[in-house]
């Protein structure tokens, strides 16, 4: 089975009287989507041609010379943090890339190479000032700090406020309306499940995809 793909990026560069991609960027980024068309990495090196191919797109990155910036942007459920990797060569950057095929790459006009991680959980400064509250709109949202400051991270479905009013004691709908704390993802999935059964009937299923 010929490999499209790699047949296309090699097209590319022989049409492009002035590539603005490196050749390095320009096989890594037919390797990534090769990596990542793979049913799984243990997949991929069990097919022998598979591995083969990669060999050899592996042989041609590393004929690149270059050294480029390399930054890790983990996005989390709630923020996101950046981890500077330095500089590396293209064959140590697709070191990394085989290492955890699930990241994604992108690339900036001056060819840095910036990986990205989804982490199901919340970020470091994010369990230090996050609150679920209530917006104007009667939303379950996400706060960066107390309500009061307004200000929204993510917003997750509609509330049955009349509902949820007769339902629940007083100091649960002040607890509510102040901002529930949380520090961790259990207490950010428990309060999200608590009062899902609040949901308006049409947002439910969204809840539920929203929070794995």
């Amino acid at each position: 089975m010929k490999f499209s793909l790699w047949k296309q990026v090699k097209k590319r560069l022989r049409r492009a009287k002035k590539p603005v991609l490196s050749l390095g960027t320009m096989l890594l980024v037919a390797y990534s989507a090769a990596l990542l068309s793979s049913a799984s990495a243990a997949a991929a090196v069990q097919d022998e041609q598979t591995n083969n191919r990669f060999e050899r797109m592996t042989q041609e990155i590393a004929s690149d010379k270059q050294e480029v910036n390399v930054v890790l942007r983990r996005q989390y459920i709630c923020g996101e943090e950046f981890r500077p990797l330095g500089l590396m060569a293209w064959n140590e950057v697709i070191e990394v890339l085989r290492a955890h095929p699930e990241w994604t790459v992108h690339f900036n006009e001056q060819n840095d190479v910036q990986f990205e991680e989804q982490v199901n959980d919340l970020s470091a400064k994010c369990k230090q000032n996050a609150f679920i509250s209530m917006d104007k709109q009667g939303n379950l949202s996400l706060f960066d700090g107390p309500p009061k400051k307004e200000k929204v991270v993510r917003t997750f479905y509609q509330v049955d406020v009349p509902y949820m009013e007769s339902s629940l004691p007083k100091n649960r709908l002040e607890e509510l309306a102040d901002g529930i704390r949380v520090t961790d993802l259990a207490e950010f999935n428990s309060v999200l499940s608590t009062y899902s059964e609040y949901a308006l009937p049409h947002k439910s299923e969204e809840v539920m995809k929203r929070t794995p």
